[in-house]
C-alpha cells in the first residue's frame, strides 16, 4: 500500500472509528433514557413501521452510491443523475406509502400505525436528499465530516426524542427521532459538503450504472427483508410486546453489529480505488480479516455471556425478556463483519452478481429454517439464523478464493485467534457470574476482567500490533 493511500486509509479508519463509537455511544445513552421512560408496545409499533421504511431506504438508494463511488472520471452530471433518480423514487415510494397506511395498520390490527406511519415515512424523502453528498465525502474518505454529520444528528434526534418522552407522548418519541434524525442529516450534509444539486441528468449515464447497481440493489433488498422477517412474524402473530422485546434485543445487538459493518465500510472505497490491482486488494484483505477478527469477536463473544446483568443493568428488570433474542442474534452476526469485508472486496472488484447470489443463497437458508422450525417458536427460528449465517459466512470464503485469490484455509486460520480469545473472554465472563448475585458489582467485574484479559492477549500474542497502535496514539492528533 503507498505511503499516501495508507494514510488515508488509516485517517479513514480513523475518522470512521471515532464516528461510529462516538454515535453508538450517544445513541446509546439516549437509548438507556428511552428504554426506561416507554414501554415494550411503543418499541413493537415502531418496529412494525421500520420494517416498511427500511425497505424503502434500500430502493431509494438503489445500489447507485457505490457506482458513484467506483465511478472513475466523476462529473457534476453522475452526481446530478444520481441525486435526481434517488428523489423521484424517494417521492414515488412515499406516496404509495401514505396511501397504503391503513392498510398496514389493519394488517397488524393496530389502528394507531396509520398517523405513525404516514409521519415516520417521512424520513424516505430526507434521506434521498443527502445520499449524494454522503456518498461524496465516503469517496474522498472524508470521514470527518460524515463524523461531524452523524454526530451532530443522533444528539439533536435524540434530544427531541427524549423530550417528547418525558412529556409522555409514548411512540411518538422514537417516531419524532427517527424522522428528526433524517432530516437533521439532510442539513448538515449540505452545509458541510457545499455540493448543491444542478439541473443536469443523462440517461445514458444511468444505464450505464445499472447493470452494476441493480445487483446491489437486490443484495440490499434482500438484506432489508430477511433483516425484518422476524419482526414481520412476530408482529403478526405474537403480541405487540413480544415484537417490543425482541425489537430492543435486535436493536441493541444490531447497533453493535452496525458499528462493526460501519467502520469497515471504509473498506469498499479502499478496494475501489485499488480495484484493478489484484495482489495489493489480496493483502489488504489479509490484514483487515486478521485485526478484524481479534477485535470484533471477543466483544461479541462478551456480549452474549455478559447479557443478563447487561440488560438488567442499563435497561431494568422489564427488559430481561429481550436477553434470549439479543443473545442468538449476537450469535449469528459473530462473522458478519468479516463476511462484509469479503463482500466489499468482491463488490470492489466489479462481482456484484456474485455477491448477490451469496446473498440469495442465504436468504433461501434462512427462509428454509424458518419453514422448518416456525411451528417450534421465536427461539427456534433464530436458532436457525445463526446456523444459515455461519454457513452464508463459509460460502463467503470460498468466493474470495476464487475471485480474489486468497487462500480459503489462509482465511480460516486469520479468523482462528479471535475465535480462541472469544472463548477465553466467554468463559471468564460466565465463570464471574458466581462471585456474587449483585448483577451490578456481576456486571462491573465482568468487564473489568475483560479488559485486562484482552489487553494481556493482545500484548504477549499480538505484540507487533499492540506497539503499532500505542506508537500511532502517541504520534496522531485528532482535530475535530
Amino acid at each position: 500500500m503507498s505511503d499516501n493511500l495508507k494514510e488515508k486509509m488509516i485517517g479513514a479508519l480513523t475518522w470512521s472509528s471515532i464516528d461510529r463509537i462516538g454515535q453508538q455511544g450517544v445513541q446509546f445513552i439516549i437509548g438507556i433514557v428511552l428504554a426506561r421512560l416507554l414501554c415494550p408496545a411503543d418499541y413493537g409499533l415502531i418496529g412494525m413501521v421500520m420494517i416498511f421504511a427500511q425497505f424503502a431506504y434500500a430502493m431509494v438508494e438503489s445500489g447507485l452510491g457505490a457506482a458513484l463511488v467506483r465511478t472513475k472520471d466523476l462529473t457534476e452530471t453522475h452526481c446530478n443523475t444520481v441525486f435526481y433518480t434517488n428523489l423521484g423514487i424517494s417521492v414515488f415510494l412515499y406516496a404509495i406509502l401514505f396511501f397504503c397506511a391503513p392498510l398496514i395498520a389493519v394488517f397488524f390490527n393496530q389502528p394507531a400505525l396509520t398517523a405513525i406511519s404516514r409521519v415516520t415515512f417521512m424520513a424516505i424523502l430526507f434521506n434521498a436528499m443527502y445520499l449524494v453528498p454522503f456518498n461524496l465525502a465516503g469517496r474522498e474518505l472524508d470521514y470527518k465530516t460524515v463524523t461531524k454529520v452523524n454526530l451532530s444528528s443522533t444528539l439533536i434526534a435524540g434530544t427531541a426524542g427524549i423530550t417528547m418522552a418525558l412529556c409522555d407522548m409514548g411512540v411518538w418519541a422514537l417516531v419524532v427521532q427517527q424522522t428528526g434524525y433524517h432530516f437533521v442529516r439532510m442539513l448538515c450534509f449540505h452545509k458541510w459538503t457545499q455540493w448543491k444539486p444542478k439541473l443536469l441528468f443523462s440517461f445514458n449515464i444511468l444505464r450505464g450504472y445499472f447493470k452494476f447497481s441493480a445487483h446491489m440493489l437486490g443484495t440490499s433488498l434482500l438484506t432489508v427483508i430477511f433483516n425484518n422477517i422476524y419482526t414481520f412474524l412476530i408482529g403478526k402473530f405474537y403480541s405487540i410486546n413480544q415484537v417490543g422485546y425482541y425489537t430492543q434485543g435486535y436493536k441493541f445487538s444490531d447497533s453493535v453489529n452496525f458499528t462493526f459493518l460501519s467502520i469497515l465500510g471504509t473498506s469498499y472505497n479502499l478496494f475501489a480505488k485499488i480495484q484493478h490491482q489484484q495482489e495489493r486488494i489480496k493483502r489488504i484483505l489479509g490484514e483487515l480479516v486478521k485485526y478484524t477478527s481479534i477485535i470484533t469477536i471477543p466483544i461479541t463473544m462478551f456480549l452474549i455471556a455478559s447479557a443478563k446483568p447487561l440488560f438488567f443493568v442499563l435497561f431494568g428488570t422489564k427488559w430481561l425478556d429481550s436477553v434470549p433474542f439479543f443473545q442468538l442474534i449476537c450469535a449469528a452476526n459473530l462473522f458478519a463483519p468479516i463476511y462484509q469485508i469479503n463482500i466489499h472486496s468482491l463488490n470492489s472488484m466489479g462481482k456484484s452478481h456474485i455477491t448477490f447470489r451469496m446473498e440469495l443463497f442465504k436468504r433461501v437458508l434462512i427462509l428454509t429454517s424458518i419453514l422448518t422450525c416456525f411451528t417450534y417458536g421465536i427461539n427456534t427460528m433464530l436458532y436457525g439464523y445463526i446456523l444459515s449465517c455461519w454457513i452464508a459466512f463459509i460460502c463467503s470464503v470460498l468466493c474470495v478464493y476464487k475471485f480474489v485469490g486468497n487462500n480459503g484455509k489462509q482465511q480460516f486460520t486469520q479468523v482462528l485467534p479471535g475465535i480462541i480469545i472469544g472463548l477465553a473472554v466467554a468463559l471468564l465472563v460466565i465463570g464471574t457470574r458466581f462471585i456474587s448475585n449483585n448483577l451490578y458489582l456481576t456486571l462491573t467485574l465482568q468487564v473489568l476482567f475483560t479488559f485486562a484479559l484482552y489487553i494481556i492477549i493482545i500484548r504477549v500474542f499480538f505484540k507487533d500490533l499492540f506497539l503499532r497502535l500505542i506508537a500511532y496514539v502517541k504520534t496522531k492528533k485528532i482535530k475535530l
